[in-house]
This record gives structure tokens, sequence and C-alpha cells, in this order.
């Protein structure tokens, strides 16, 4: 596929493409100090008499062309297939200008025509292309028509022939080591542009997977908001009924039975309020300090028996706007640790330059390889439920929207730890506000 399509490029194939023409312009610099060069030899060495000043003015015109490229890419212009055909067929008529004054077709040089070509295939259109075989074609079949012959003074045949034979060897060795490096380099930029275009694509796919998930999780909070509201007035009837409040072990029961109903009507808010159909609600701002405390107490409350031990390291405190998605997240990890380890979770909060890193262990049996390898995968779970595995996939998804990172590992001692980096930008006020959050 040409790197250089329209000039309606996606980003990966745009930076791809500014990354080639940047080739193209170190190419032309080569180009113009070797042609300086092989005047010099020629003229000061060979005793031959070159028209110095229409050469000079070619490569006047190869440095504009580079100095206007360098100038439109700081710009941060689009790069089209036009315009780098364009600059391939400028560079194939300086190389045919400067052929012209050198003897034309038999000048061994000519051969730095099939560069020309080479890179066309690589880069161009198929049309564009094709456009550049015809067009190094044509000038090479009127160099063999029209030229300025060059005159090496007091040679004979047979060292005229050595001379030519030595100056396409020259050329052969020049177009070789050009092709190899150049096409070598577009090569991997290319392979780099098809790397992050499949990155791209793997993501919209998983963000496509989440908005699908959120549409299904917000049909069901839909459907269970009606029985659990029954079932909230009918344990508060029964707690009200003479009989049952009198009976010293049922009416313990339905309190508790009324309390995780409730407990479930509070979760199913959170799943609307985080589809964005709470209405009315306002962003709460809080602080680093309090935003932890909040998520630790609440999974203590949620998680009696489990030993989760908090250590905050995060030093002085720093004023966020609490991020329902965040917490959710956060927790959701936790809850992983605590079934993976019943007895004890460690969770610690600390300060890396502008990050907030929550580390997360626990003394389990630690990740299979294979989870590891495919970390942030949809369905790749450690507890063998079928379906299951969406948890640390929505985890990496929500960090990676933040701008933060997820990593994972397994301890020496036993057991695991997620990594979680989060940029406190994403947090701060004034970002939230500028976001509409």
């Amino acid at each position: 596929m040409p790197a250089f399509v329209t000039s309606d490029l996606s980003p990966a194939s745009q930076s791809t493409a500014r990354k080639n023409i940047l080739q193209l312009v170190q190419l032309r610099w080569i180009a113009v100090v070797g042609q300086i060069l092989t005047i010099a030899v020629v003229e000061l060495g060979l005793g031959v008499a070159l028209p110095l000043a229409p050469m000079g003015v070619v490569l006047a015109a190869l440095v504009a062309l580079n100095l206007a490229t360098l100038l439109r890419l700081r710009t941060h212009a689009e790069v089209s297939n036009t315009g780098l055909f364009l600059a391939l067929a400028f560079d194939a008529a300086a190389l045919t200008a400067q052929l012209y004054f050198s003897g034309g077709a038999t000048n061994p040089f000519a051969f730095l025509y099939l560069l020309q070509v080479t890179l066309s295939a690589v880069l161009l259109e198929v049309w564009s292309a094709w456009a550049m075989v015809l067009i190094t074609t044509a000038c090479f079949a009127g160099l063999a028509l029209f030229n300025q012959p060059i005159a090496l003074p007091g040679e004979d045949a047979g060292s005229l022939f050595r001379l030519h034979v030595q100056g396409m060897l020259i050329c052969f060795v020049l177009d070789a080591a050009l092709l190899v490096v150049f096409v070598n380099r577009i090569g991997r930029n290319l392979r780099e542009r098809d790397a992050r275009l499949a990155d791209l694509r793997q993501r919209a796919a998983e963000e496509d997977h989440i908005v699908r998930m959120g549409l299904l999780a917000s049909g069901a909070a839909h459907e269970l908001g009606t029985p659990l509201a029954t079932l909230d007035v009918i344990l508060s009837d029964w707690r009200r009924m003479p009989r049952l409040a009198s009976d010293p072990e049922l009416a313990p029961e339905i309190e508790e039975m009324q309390a995780e109903v409730r407990r479930c009507k509070a979760i199913v808010t959170d799943i609307l309020r985080s589809a964005g159909e709470a209405r009315g609600e306002q962003p709460v701002i809080t602080t680093v300090n309090a935003f932890l405390d909040d998520i630790v107490q609440d999974r203590r409350s949620a998680r009696q028996g489990v030993n989760l031990v908090f250590q905050n390291g995060f030093g002085p405190d720093l004023p966020i706007v609490s991020d329902t998605g965040l917490k959710q997240v956060i927790c959701n990890v936790i809850d992983n640790a605590v079934d993976a380890s019943p007895r004890w979770v460690g969770f610690a909060a600390r300060r890396e330059d502008e990050n907030l890193v929550l580390e997360i262990a626990d003394r389990g049996t630690g990740f299979p390889p294979e989870m590891l390898a495919n970390l942030g995968k949809p369905y790749q779970s450690s507890k063998g439920r079928e379906g299951g595995g969406l948890g640390l996939f929505l985890v990496v998804n929500v960090l990676r929207k933040l701008g933060g990172r997820v990593g994972a590992r397994n301890l020496s001692e036993g057991g695991a730890l997620v990594t979680l980096t989060l940029p406190l930008a994403s947090l701060a006020i004034e970002e939230t506000r500028a976001n509409g959050r």
C-alpha cells in the first residue's frame, strides 16, 4: 500500500508520509554534495571544462526545494501523493539538466534514473509510479539526442573507455548503496505505520465492545430498577408487620435483606450515572486523599472480613474532581485481588512526578503467563468462568482514556501486583471543566 494516497490521510499515515519525505530531503542533500564533489573532480582533477554557471543554478534549485520542503513540513502541511510525485519529478528534471551539461546519455551517472524509479515504485500510487517511468525514459531518450558533449584533453579511445567503465562502477556502487539505505528506512517507516494502524483498529474494536457492554449494562439496570423497588417496598411492609417484627430470628434477617436490596439499588444507580443517564448531578469536587479514602472505606464496607491494608504515600493533597468511572475500575481491581487473596490485600498510593500511582497487591496464585502476555484483552480470566475476564479489559481502557497505563506482574514471594499510573492532569479541576465534565 503506498505511503501517500491522498491529501486526506489518517494521522498514522500522515506521520509516515512526513518521515518518508524527510528521507527524500536527506537523499537530495546527498545528491547536492555528491554533484559538487563530482564537478570539482572533473573540473580540477581531469581538467575538463564544464558549464559551471548553469550547473550551479541546478544545484541552487535543489537546495531551494529542500529548504521549501522543510519549511512546509514545519507548518504541519499535509503530504499528498501529488506533492511527492512533483518532488520526484523535479529531482528527475534536475538530474537531466546536470547530465545534459556533462555528456548526456554517455555520462555513466545516467543510471541514477533507476533510483528515482525505485523510490517512485515504493512511495507513489501506481499511476504516478508509471508516470515516473515514462518521465525518466523520455529524459534518458532526450539526452541521447540532445546534450553538450564533453571533451577530455589528451585522452585516447582506450583511456576514455576505461574512464567510462570506472564511472559506471562508481555509479553502480552509489546507486546500490543509496537504494539499500533509503528503501530500508522507508520500509521501516511503512511497517511502523502498519503497526500503528493495527493498534488503532484494535482500540476501535475494544471501544466498540465497551459501548455494547455499556448499552447492555444500562438496559439491565433499567430492567432491574422496578423489581428492586418492589422488593424494597415488600420488605418495608414485612418489617412493620407485628408478627414478623416481634420474631427475634426473622427481624434481623429482614433488615439485612432490605440493606442488600438497597445496596443493589445503589449499584444500579451508579451504572446509570456512569452511562450518563442520571440527571441533575454535578461533578463532585474532592481531593486525592479523600478520593482514595472513600475507595478504601467503600471496599472495606462491601468486602467485610478482608484485611485491606492501605498505605497512602501521596504526600501534599491536591484538589480533583471525583471520577465515578475511575473509582469503579479501581474498586474492580481491588475486588479481583480480594477474590484471589480473601485474607489480605495491599493497596498503596504514591506520587511520581505528575502521576498518581496506585499499587494493588495480593497473596494469591498470581497471573498465568498467557494472561500477562495479553493484559487488557477481553475474556482473559484466571477464574475460569465463561464470559469472564472483562474486569482488567475495562480497567485498561478507562485508564488509557484518561492518559494512564496499567501494569501487572507476579511477585517473587507469591501473589500478584497490579500498578495503575494516572496523570494528575486528567483529574484536575481545570481539565475537567474544560472537557465539560
